[in-house]
């Protein structure tokens, strides 16, 4: 079996792995990397562009990181986190823009506007104290409220239409949201770093196997044709989505011991009318229903898909035993450890209600979800809507300070106390935040990197790096200037009407 030495090992082909690896090669380019990736091309899961919602999740429409408390108030902190770890995003992206490292940002980044609508009194009262609470922070200046008829008609066009206007409702707007295309995205940085000396690339090429040898990992690997191969590493990177736990449990390492995964599967409707798309232009969130999973906010989003825009509504979540779209039906049950069993079976128990309402999601009929994409859009026309598969999410089951199996939605870095090996586990905000994920993991894991001149050339990467963005109006106005005009976000308007015809085909 041949053995192939590299200094860092990257464990998938998404958007997590291609920006820890632009990362490590724009500090120091003398790292070599080697990416290994079960399918044949890049970025084919969670990352691929029909797979995930393309928010640039910064925290202006996505009312589940706010949630009410118990006294009234409203919490915003996982807000404004999220937003100002978004901007690190926006800087890095810019930052290889500017070296000529990414393609024109309008291939993977457009305007899109980004929205909260809620309809009934208490809703209303809801979305007007979270923009108050919200507005009083720099990175949330701008956000606008409204709840008169007429300012909704201007900015809802689509939603308007048809719709009861006495019914009490309100939006909040931001218009510098975004709509971003993170299969693309990771495609043109692993094109770029293809070009690299110190770049290697493992496509078809199934983890088998880790095993830590000394201060090093041996990973096993199998391809098609080239067989059973070693890969000796430094350090290893599980950018996996939902099989890294799968992968860290095959490490034996002590800190996976107590996870588990609770795997979802996802549905959108979406709709070809693309005069519709650029007439909606908004990404627009509501409330979940009762009973629903974070990941299950409904919205209607206007995407911007190779260059031409269409409608998406959803996601409709339903209950999976895969951890991937076409991995093994078995892939929860193979997850099971003893160490594990019991977090699993709490989890099992106190959110069996949960497991309900996924199961009923994943039955419901074409016509069901129609109904629940006309509180949205009551003009909606049934011929121009269809069903599309959208990613696989495995959510995170662990302990929690009292020993007891918890569900954690979200995004956790779990690594080595030796720092040698890192894995990234669960979903939302995941892409959105991939850069400030991966300067954790760099921080933590690979610190060396970012002594002398490689600090320097991260403060030009990401101008705001080790500065607050939360109480500095001074500096996000700055780096927002600078991400707009980079990136292209200011006055460009990406959904009009392409001159060949009214529908864009978007497959099946």
């Amino acid at each position: 079996m041949t053995m192939h030495k590299t200094d860092v090992l990257l464990i998938g082909g998404g958007i997590m792995s291609k920006t820890l690896a632009m990362l490590v090669t724009q500090l120091d380019s003398s790292r070599h990397i080697t990416v290994v990736e079960q399918a044949a091309t890049l970025a084919t899961e969670s990352t691929h562009a029909w797979n995930n919602a393309g928010t640039g999740h910064a925290g202006y429409c996505e009312l589940n990181y706010t949630l009410q408390q118990s006294n009234g108030e409203i919490a915003i902190e996982r807000a404004l986190g999220i937003n100002a770890r978004f901007e690190e995003s926006l800087q890095f992206w810019s930052g290889l823009v500017r070296k000529g490292a990414l393609s024109k940002p309008s291939a993977f980044i457009n305007p899109v506007p980004h929205m909260s609508w809620v309809e009934g009194k208490e809703s209303v009262s809801y979305l007007k104290q979270r923009r108050q609470a919200l507005v009083t922070h720099p990175l949330f200046e701008e956000m606008e409220y409204a709840d008169d008829p007429a300012t909704l008609k201007e900015w809802l066009p689509l939603m308007m239409a048809e719709r009861d206007m006495g019914q009490p409702m309100a939006a909040t707007r931001v218009a510098h949201g975004t709509d971003i295309n993170f299969g693309e995205l990771t495609r043109s940085m692993g094109e770029h770093l293809s070009h690299e000396e110190s770049v290697d690339y493992w496509l078809s090429t199934e983890v088998l196997g880790l095993k830590k040898v000394g201060n090093r990992w041996h990973v096993t690997t199998k391809h098609a044709l080239a067989g059973k191969r070693t890969i000796e590493a430094r350090f290893v990177f599980v950018g996996a989505g939902g099989c890294a736990l799968s992968l860290m449990q095959k490490s034996g390492v002590d800190e996976v011991r107590g996870y588990g995964g609770f795997p979802v599967s996802g549905i959108w409707l979406a709709s070809e009318n693309i005069k519709a798309a650029a007439t909606h232009n908004a990404k627009v969130y509501g409330l979940p229903p009762v009973g629903a999973p974070p990941m299950s906010v409904p919205h209607l989003d206007t995407r911007v898909i190779d260059g031409r825009p269409a409608l998406l509504f959803g996601p409709f979540a339903g209950f999976t035993t895969r951890f991937l779209k076409s991995s093994s039906l078995f892939d929860l049950v193979n997850s099971i450890r003893s160490h594990n069993l019991k977090p699993m079976m709490e989890v099992a128990k106190e959110h069996w209600a949960l497991t309900r309402y996924l199961i009923k999601e994943a039955i419901s009929s074409g016509d069901q979800r129609l109904e629940q994409l006309r509180t949205f859009m009551p003009s909606v026309k049934p011929g121009e809507w269809h069903l599309r598969p959208a990613g696989q999410r495995v959510q995170i089951i662990k302990l929690d300070e009292k020993g007891r199996g918890k569900l954690q939605f979200g995004t956790e870095v779990i690594k080595t106390a030796d720092r040698s090996l890192a894995a990234l586990l669960g979903a939302s905000p995941g892409a959105s935040v991939s850069v400030s994920a991966m300067m954790d993991v760099i921080e933590d894991c690979l610190p060396d990197l970012l002594q002398g001149e490689a600090r320097q050339r991260l403060e030009e990467l990401i101008p705001s790096y080790g500065h607050s963005l939360d109480d500095d109006l001074d500096l996000v106005h700055s780096v927002r200037r600078y991400t707009l005009e980079t990136l292209d976000l200011d006055e460009r308007k990406p959904t009009e009407v392409p001159e060949q015809g009214e529908f864009l085909k978007t497959g099946s």
